[in-house]
């Protein structure tokens, strides 16, 4: 007697089997590969090497010439590094950068993060007073000290009719220590909803489950924000600082256009003191050095910021999780 087989029971004897060799993949077709080519970092690597490096080392080999900006650079060696360690002026700017960054940072974070996290709930308005907090960050630098540099004219500005309600010298901009206050106070005002913006995002990322365990335990909001937010915030509050503290030792349009320097030396910080032994004197030698000095600082307290707060290790924060 003759087995007729359908092609249903084919299907299924096959299926029982075992499964169906895998076909090879023709010639020329090859599988993606899991981790992206280094062909897409390609013109991120040459944007930076152009703007970037290639700037950076003109830089360092002027710092070893003596150039006015228009004739040949003259080889010079190290006069300018010994001119720029033994220079007065060059040591009251650099004590006059770290102060105002130093300023800068403890004005900024507290407030900053403290916005960051109320920005980041479910309050009523909530959306509304982020949109008009953040308008700040919109303007431009030079804006911004215009606007400031007329309302603080000891003359025709509002802090003539009422700063003495408030005890307030009418010439702040004429002290030493109001005019690093103010250049510290309108560099806030302006970046603080850019750090604003980085802790609402990381304050986001901050599993819920932890406040609900902790409300379970009985700590309050205080308790809460000091034993979970804080150290989930970690790795955060490394990158707002770094980014601040680069940002603090780059001040120039703010002091250019506010106080140009003044009263007298008071706020002559490192940048534009480059700027004025480039461009006002001419010494684009000294100028070079000065900015290859700056950059040498900045680059090494944000590697020290990075290394020792434990951001480099990227390690993860949430604990249980």
């Amino acid at each position: 007697m003759t087995t007729v087989t359908t092609p249903l029971e084919k299907q299924r004897t096959g299926a029982a089997a075992g499964p169906r060799p895998r076909r090879r993949p023709a010639a020329g077709r090859r599988r993606a590969p899991g981790r992206p080519s280094a062909a897409w970092a390609l013109p991120g690597l040459v944007f930076f090497a152009l703007f970037a490096v290639v700037p950076m080392g003109l830089a360092v080999y002027l710092s070893f010439t003596s150039w006015d900006g228009l004739t040949s650079p003259t080889p010079v060696g190290f006069d300018n590094w010994t001119r720029l360690f033994g220079d007065p002026e060059f040591l009251q700017a650099a004590r006059l950068s770290a102060l105002l960054t130093v300023i800068s940072w403890l004005f900024q974070t507290p407030v900053a993060l403290l916005l960051g996290v109320w920005a980041a709930g479910r309050q009523r308005n909530r959306a509304v007073l982020s949109a008009v907090f953040f308008l700040p960050l919109l303007l431009s630098t030079t804006a911004i000290s215009v606007l400031f540099h007329a309302l603080l004219d000891p003359n025709f500005g509002v802090v003539k009719e009422i700063g003495p309600w408030f005890g307030i010298d009418p010439n702040i901009l004429g002290s030493s220590t109001g005019a690093l206050l103010t250049i510290a106070f309108v560099g806030g005002w302006q970046f603080m909803p850019f750090h604003t913006l980085i802790y609402q995002g990381g304050m986001r990322q901050i599993p819920q489950v932890l406040y609900q365990a902790a409300a379970i335990d009985g700590a309050g909001p205080v308790r809460q924000f000091f034993s979970i937010t804080l150290p989930q915030l970690r790795n955060t509050i490394t990158t707002s600082s770094v980014l601040m503290v680069v940002g603090s030792l780059t001040y120039f349009d703010t002091v250019l256009i506010m106080t140009k320097g003044g009263p007298g030396t008071d706020t002559t910080i490192v940048p534009y003191l480059m700027y004025r032994a480039g461009f006002q004197s001419y010494d684009l030698g000294y100028a070079s050095a000065v900015a290859t000095a700056l950059v040498v600082v900045a680059t090494g307290l944000s590697l020290l910021m990075v290394r020792f707060s434990g951001f480099g290790a990227m390690r993860s924060t949430r604990e249980g999780m």
